[in-house]
């Protein structure tokens, strides 16, 4: 894989603040000792999750937003891999593949693009490329019956793990269709239309092609919803929507409740589940609110979902440390960390 930094044994202990009288994650957790023969690894690994990183914002640059997403990997390996390995979470179940480096496409293009429009252009073709790795990987991964857990990154890698867990599925488990669920928690819906691949029409590629089947959209702000996306959601009978407005301003519903509705519309499948971080009050991404979520309520989101769902995949994405802009915070990879390991612990229990 020309894009795939594998992880050592070295890689992941050079990050580990190995300490007398503790054991951390990051002494724990399986790796790829051979980075030519890893899907063979993969394959034989007892590992039921496989952790994988997508540190790109061309997705995002592709959408007309703000770059960053590509800072949340490190920090979050920095807070998960010194986690401590207890009772309520050892490591041994969890295989740290590595992450994409999409860093000479991005060069490429900043380097060479004349005007904005030649680099919007280019980087939504870009992102099929991105499209395309991506999919092989988690492919492989999930054809060994393992769960991705990927961490981002832009939201347009919603598509290629939709695709490739669809893929994957398929052919472990003899599925009659190609096709998958999701449920995204998320304040925009990602279903602009078909212009070009980026973050904002993730989902529309996977139903256009054929890879997602129904599709729950959690907590969209009714601000901004365009309105033909909003009729396209009212007339698709394999979309389910809620807005953060009727959950938390009109109180028609609780949160929890709907979450519940989301799980038992996609409960006939396997599910992909989704979290964009902008959609958490004052956490740090391309698309930053004051009102929205709380970091706890994101947790509940992923502690039930994991609880409940057929699961497919795990995705956090549009996450930053720090913003093209300046803007930093370097909390928002200890975040990723905590919904991580919820999301483990949470699928463990069934």
């Amino acid at each position: 894989m020309k894009h795939v930094k594998f992880y050592t044994k070295q890689d992941i202990l050079s990050i580990t603040r190995v300490r007398r009288f503790e054991t951390k994650l990051g002494e724990r957790i399986r790796f790829i000792a051979h980075a030519d023969q890893w899907q063979e690894e993969l394959k034989a690994s007892d590992a039921k999750y496989v952790i994988v990183g997508i540190p790109e914002d061309i997705g995002v640059k592709a959408n007309l937003g703000k770059g960053g997403a590509e800072t949340a990997w490190l920090p979050f390996l920095h807070s998960f891999l010194n986690i401590q390995s207890n009772d309520f979470l050892s490591g041994e179940q969890i295989l740290l593949l590595g992450h994409f480096d999409f860093g000479d496409i991005k060069f490429l293009i900043e380097s060479n693009a004349y005007n904005d429009q030649e680099k919007v252009d280019a980087y939504r073709h870009s992102v099929q490329m991105i499209d395309d790795e991506v999919e092989s990987v988690i492919k492989a991964i999930t054809s060994c019956g393992k769960i991705p857990i990927a961490i981002g990154g832009g939201h347009n890698n919603a598509y290629p793990l939709i695709k490739g867990a669809a893929k994957g599925l398929h052919k472990s488990e003899k599925i009659p269709l190609a096709q998958i669920n999701s449920i995204n928690l998320d304040a925009q819906s990602d279903l602009r239309p078909s212009e070009g691949r980026h973050s904002g029409n993730a989902f529309t590629y996977a139903s256009e092609d054929g890879f997602l089947g129904k599709y729950a959209v959690i907590g969209i702000h009714e601000n901004y919803v365009p309105q033909n996306v909003l009729m396209k959601m009212h007339e698709d009978p394999f979309v389910q929507y809620s807005t953060f407005e009727d959950i938390f301003i009109h109180e028609k519903k609780n949160f929890i409740q709907s979450v519940a509705h989301a799980t038992g519309f996609t409960e006939d499948s396997y599910t992909g589940i989704e979290l964009d971080l902008d959609s958490i009050e004052y956490i740090l991404s391309s698309a930053l609110t004051p009102s929205g979520i709380t970091a706890l309520q994101a947790r509940q989101f992923i502690h039930f979902t994991a609880t409940d769902c057929k699961v497919a995949y795990l995705h956090i994405c549009e996450g930053a440390c720090q913003l093209a802009d300046g803007r930093k915070d370097e909390t928002t990879g200890k975040l990723i960390s905590y919904l991580v390991s919820d999301f483990i612990k949470a699928n463990d229990l069934k």
